[in-house]
């Protein structure tokens, strides 16, 4: 902070603090800074938007508006004429830059901080207002500060308002880095030294590498590392405090989700979530000394519990049913049990260290992957696909497979490497479910060194493993295994259901990931392997072996179509944008529509926005809303600025917003449009239609 006291001394005395900064020779500053408008005709009575444009030499950096451990921000010293109102500075997203232990929030590229000016009403076209200002900022290398001032100024001609087309495309630009105010309220908890802080937040939003930019001083400690979890719909932001930090009253920030998503909060002392994935660092990990050797064995029971009830979760279940007919094909046999329950163990846990130890890798190479992170890939979806079809048409009878076949020899080779693969594909399937107690021990075995994590994950392995090593040790179980018979051939055909109710989620996966071209790709694949499989069958049944040419040939054409074919199939639409319903929103086509005399419900959303997520799911993709909609012929039009839109951000200026929801409902004769609630009904939307 000496640094930072030293600057700002510097800067207020303007003997030392020329253009070219203190202790060196007049000259051009390494921030050039330069005041322009988005207009200079506005007209008399508008509000318009000013930009100081910031732009640094390289090496060289500014600072934002709470600069972080050392630095100092932006001010100006304005002189304008009588009636024109300045506002306050709209920043852009700041990065973050850590010199000896000490966290800067800084710019090392070109910036600009935006300001809305209010022109006095009554003015005359041709009067010329003037807007000048003595600008203060720091300049800093990684070695050196040297505070800056230069005097900025634009001259402004009361006009008729129009902007030209480089200046629109330039505040554009500007617009897009600003942080956008979420329409949640955020709450924070201390416990402590420690603070955790709430941000409302969709679970089908994207995050990237989070980090919370705080606005209200001396509340965090900025180069303390940050840990994100997610629990339903809620990010929640932990990090240290400063010694005799503040624990209560309002804290103000900038919530950088993801490169294209910051969101500017405001939080109140209130209620924190427990639990949830960890989803994001973006500075070291938490201290493993932070977690008590208490809250490892919490975590570890956790993950055995889980384990244990993933054994009759809907996405594990069909998969059990192969070490079902397994057991009852060994009868009583006690050796043949044991030695099937080991060798099911052994592939459950290593599939669940092998994807810990994998997941861990990829997080420490800087990519935020989670707990089933396999099944984000549609190429493995289309290979779980082949095998699930595969697996269902050889419970149904329509060939046979020795490792899984009825008609096995018992107490061979065969058999344990069944039970083996069976274990490995069961753990392999199970990481989708999110059973309870599994959120919270996979958060912490995140948090924890790898040989502590991966005992987290072989915890998992061991409880889904558990009642199969229970059978096979305690005789009383086992006892209560029914003896090989002909029910076993029925059992296995009923079995083969819940394997294509599985073979049909992977489908409707490919579908969500792909689109309507993963359905295809699906069908084609599940298609393939059944024909392929039934002439198998069919030989098998003449008494014929296997082409073993063939069949190489046919599994090698299949596993390169379900790797390969996935990009190709992919839609352009983005997941994001499914339940959208309407035009998308331009400015020509609203204008149109009203025009014609058409009504017209507009409204603005975005996917990190959970009152639009709700609206979306109550009120405006009701059958209700739709159905009145359509009958009374009103265009529905949407705005998704989920990602930095310029046209929506300057619309939503213009209409006296400077966030999401926005719902506009035009009538075909209205001048202005009906602004609605911020939370919608079905009734409130059907309404407008009759209306």
């Amino acid at each position: 902070m000496t640094v930072a006291l030293l600057c700002a001394l510097l800067m207020n005395d303007p003997a030392r603090a020329q253009a070219g900064g203190a202790f060196l020779p007049a000259g051009p500053p390494h921030i050039r800074a330069a005041l322009i408008a988005e207009t200079a005709t506005p007209k008399a009575g508008q509000t318009i938007t000013l930009a100081i444009s910031m732009k640094p030499e390289k090496g060289w950096h500014g600072y934002w508006e709470n600069p972080g451990d050392a630095g100092v921000g932006m001010s100006v010293d304005w002189e304008t004429p009588p009636g024109v109102k300045v506002g306050a500075f709209r920043h852009p997203v700041p990065q973050r830059l850590l010199i000896a232990g000490l966290m800067n929030h800084v710019y090392e590229h070109d910036y600009a901080i935006l300001i809305d000016v209010a022109v006095p009403a009554g003015l005359a076209k041709g009067t010329i207002v003037p807007v000048r200002g003595k600008a203060h900022w720091l300049a800093c290398t990684d070695s050196i500060c040297v505070p800056e001032q230069d005097d900025i100024s634009t001259t402004l001609t009361i006009g008729d308002g129009a902007f030209t087309a480089d200046d629109r495309a330039r505040f554009d630009g500007f617009r897009a880095n600003l942080p956008r105010p979420l329409d949640s309220q955020a709450h924070y908890a201390v416990t402590g030294d420690r603070i955790a802080i709430a941000v409302p937040y969709p679970a089908a939003a994207p995050v990237g590498k989070p980090w919370f930019f705080a606005l209200s001083k001396e509340r965090l400690r900025y180069a303390e590392p940050q840990v994100v979890r997610r629990t339903g719909d809620m990010l929640i932001v932990e990090s240290k405090m400063p010694q005799d930090a503040a624990t209560s009253g309002e804290l103000d920030g900038v919530l950088a989700v993801s490169p294209n998503i910051a969101l500017k909060i405001k939080a109140v002392p209130g209620a924190v979530p427990a639990g949830g994935e960890v989803v994001g660092r973006a500075g070291d990990a938490a201290p493993a000394a932070d977690l008590t050797f208490a809250g490892i064995l919490l975590a570890l029971g956790g993950a055995l519990l889980g384990g244990l009830i993933l054994n009759i979760m809907p996405c594990v279940f069909p998969i059990l049913s192969l070490k079902a007919i397994s057991l009852a094909k060994a009868g009583g046999d006690e050796r043949q049990v044991r030695r099937e329950a080991v060798a099911y163990t052994g592939g459950v846990m290593l599939t669940c260290l092998a994807l810990g130890a994998l997941m861990l890798a990829i997080r420490a190479g800087g990519t935020q992957v989670g707990w089933a992170f396999q099944l984000q890939d549609p190429r493995v979806i289309a290979l779980l696909l082949i095998l699930m079809v595969a697996i269902t048409l050889n419970l149904a009878g329509a060939f046979e497979l020795g490792t899984i076949s009825v008609g096995q020899d018992k107490a061979g080779q065969g058999g344990a490497s069944g039970a083996f693969w069976t274990g490995a594909l069961a753990a392999f399937v199970a990481t989708p479910c999110s059973g309870p107690f599994m959120a919270a021990a996979m958060g912490t075995a995140l948090l924890l060194p790898w040989p502590l994590a991966l005992t987290i994950f072989a915890g998992l392995g061991l409880g889904l493993a558990s009642p199969f090593i229970a059978i096979a040790w305690v005789s009383a179980l086992r006892r209560l295994m029914p003896r090989p018979g002909n029910w076993m051939n029925i059992f296995r055909r009923i079995m083969a259901v819940p394997m294509a109710l599985t073979a049909l989620a992977l489908l409707w996966l490919l579908s969500r990931q792909l689109g309507p071209g993963g359905i295809a790709l699906g069908i084609a694949l599940a298609v393939a392997t059944s024909v392929g499989l039934v002439l198998l069958g069919r030989r098998q049944q003449q008494g014929k072996g296997m082409n073993w040419a063939v069949a190489g040939v046919a599994l090698v054409l299949l596993g390169t179509a379900a790797v390969a074919a996935p990009p190709l199939v992919r839609s352009d639409k983005q997941a994001a944008n499914e339940g959208l319903a309407g035009l998308p929103f331009n400015e020509q086509k609203l204008a149109a529509l009203r025009q014609a005399k058409k009504p017209v419900f507009l409204y603005f959303t975005a996917d990190w926005c959970l009152t639009c997520k709700v609206n979306e799911a109550n009120a405006i993709d009701s059958d209700a809303a739709k159905s009145g909609f359509a009958k009374a012929g009103v265009a529905v039009m949407v705005g998704d600025w989920t990602n930095a839109d310029p046209a929506i951000s300057r619309f939503l200026e213009a209409n006296g917003r400077s966030g999401v929801p926005l719902y506009l409902y035009y009538a075909p004769a209205a001048a202005q449009p009906q602004v609605l609630p911020q939370v919608l009904t079905p009734a409130t939307l059907t309404a407008l239609a009759k209306g």
